[in-house]
């Protein structure tokens, strides 16, 4: 059983960075804040990321669930993605520094921590009192390093039974990273590994000392609390969808048991899936 915990979707992009535009210019390219980036595999060719494709990606590589987090540089892509919701799709609304509205449909709550215009957490607590007292999750991208696990701690202590997810696997190639995930020693907060591949990139699959980060924070923490996470689409202008997972199956450096766990069994606890089966394996052309 594979579930994803940090995938993107969109109908439209939308976004912002550093108080400048984000948009979709063609061929999978964006202008992103005045500079030209490829935010998409080149064959999204109509700038649209949508559910359907990210569901036959998932069939591909055999993923039987997903989270949708959300990011300022994609737009508020709420109205969508109550569109998405299903068995295998669960959502999180974005915070933006603004009262939330209706979050009665969604799963969680985004934080994109590190682009708040005032980084101080102690100031934003509001998303994190409506996920507790509605049996919601936290999905939260810290600033680099150390810059906000001293706020981040005190919150974890203000809801202890809420339940928080670390993305980006605490900003792994960054310096004090282990300084995030060291909040998982916490009861309810666990580390996801959206964007790993993208912290790894020079190095490139498949990622030796990705999965070296993935053995030392388990050392700290246990895989137990671990979660695997792809960062579709934008990993994906790089490697395959399967490949974002493959390094990790594939590897000698993990156990058999402890691959289950990461890649499936403690997002299924964490974000409460049910009824979920798994992908039939198709072969593709180039298989015997």
């Amino acid at each position: 059983m594979i579930i994803d915990a940090h995938a993107h979707l969109w109908k439209k992009q939308n976004g912002i960075v550093n108080g400048k535009p984000v948009f979709y210019i063609g061929g999978g390219k964006s202008n992103f804040g005045g500079e030209i980036k490829q935010m998409m595999p080149p064959y999204m060719t109509d700038g649209e990321n949508t559910a359907e494709r990210f569901l036959a990606n998932m069939d591909y590589a055999g993923v039987s669930g997903a989270v949708i987090t959300q990011e300022y540089i994609d737009g508020n892509q709420d109205e969508y993605l109550l569109t998405c919701k299903s068995d295998r799709i669960k959502i999180c609304a974005l915070y933006e520094e603004k009262p939330l509205g209706d979050i009665s449909s969604f799963d969680g709550i985004k934080i994109c921590a590190g682009r708040l215009n005032d980084k101080n957490l102690l100031n934003h607590i509001e998303p994190f009192k409506v996920a507790n007292e509605n049996g919601k999750i936290i999905s939260i991208d810290l600033a680099d390093g150390n810059e906000q696990t001293e706020m981040m701690q005190k919150i974890i202590e203000m809801f202890p039974n809420l339940r928080i997810a670390i993305g980006h696997f605490g900003m792994v190639t960054r310096e004090n990273w282990l300084e995030q995930i060291k909040l998982a020693k916490n009861k309810n907060v666990f580390i996801e590994s959206g964007g790993i591949t993208w912290l790894f990139n020079d190095e490139f699959y498949p990622y030796p000392s990705a999965v070296k980060a993935i053995n030392e924070v388990a050392d700290f923490v246990g895989f137990d609390k671990l979660m695997w996470g792809s960062d579709y689409p934008r990993t994906m202008t790089a490697i395959t969808y399967k490949m974002s997972l493959d390094f990790i199956e594939k590897t000698s450096e993990i156990t058999e048991e402890n691959k289950k766990l990461i890649l499936g069994e403690n997002a299924r606890g964490f974000y409460g899936f049910s009824d979920l089966s798994i992908p039939q394996k198709i072969k593709n052309m180039v298989e015997d």
